[in-house]
């Protein structure tokens, strides 16, 4: 208890006395104040999302229809380019033929499988006839050049590193294989990436 002056009397109050109407005032204030602070700065917030042509980008379709097999195509998908190479029988078994042992990334690099997953070629294309990479050298961000280098697949001409005909490094300074990204098959002529 404690004591307080009121007209001149000593009147005990206690400490846990109830809310008086202007503390509730003042809580609803500041209600009112967070709720238009938040209100007005929501516009401000919300204009930070990506609109409907940058959304559309996120992701492309590509007819496969017109690669013949033994060729490739480049598209650009966020800004990056991707090869969707149509393989022969002889690179898909030159790239099974591998040992694991022999690739210095054993990992699959591949956006649709779980981390972790080894490099075998099975890992690296969903379809064996078809093999979709980030045309991206892992070294230092280079565009390899398709059908070169020491084992038939890329070579990138800034430092020498040479991929396999599943994009697997296989020599040079290139630390890792090259990506591939997320895609699917939505008919055996079609592909969406991204």
């Amino acid at each position: 208890m404690r004591r307080t002056r009121k007209d001149r009397r000593t009147v005990a109050t206690s400490d846990m006395s109830e809310p008086t109407r202007r503390d509730f005032l003042y809580i609803a204030t500041g209600a009112v104040g967070v709720v238009g602070t938040a209100a007005a700065v929501w516009p401000f917030v919300d204009q930070m999302n990506p609109d409907a042509s940058v959304q559309a980008l996120a992701s492309i379709e590509v007819n496969l229809d017109a690669i013949e097999e033994g060729s490739a195509i480049t598209v650009l998908w966020r800004g990056k380019p991707v090869f969707i190479r149509h393989r022969t029988g002889k690179e898909i078994e030159e790239a099974r033929a591998v040992p694991m042992d022999e690739l210095r990334d054993p990992l699959a690099e591949n956006a649709n499988l779980p981390a972790g997953s080894p490099a075998t070629d099975e890992n690296r294309a969903e379809k064996p006839e078809w093999l979709v990479m980030v045309g991206v050298c892992t070294h230092l961000g280079c565009v390899p050049l398709g059908q070169q280098g020491d084992f038939g697949g890329w070579f990138c001409p800034c430092h020498g590193s040479h991929y396999d005909t599943a994009g697997r490094i296989r020599k040079g300074p290139a630390p890792r294989n090259l990506d591939v990204p997320e895609y699917t098959f939505l008919s055996d002529t079609t592909i969406r990436v991204g």
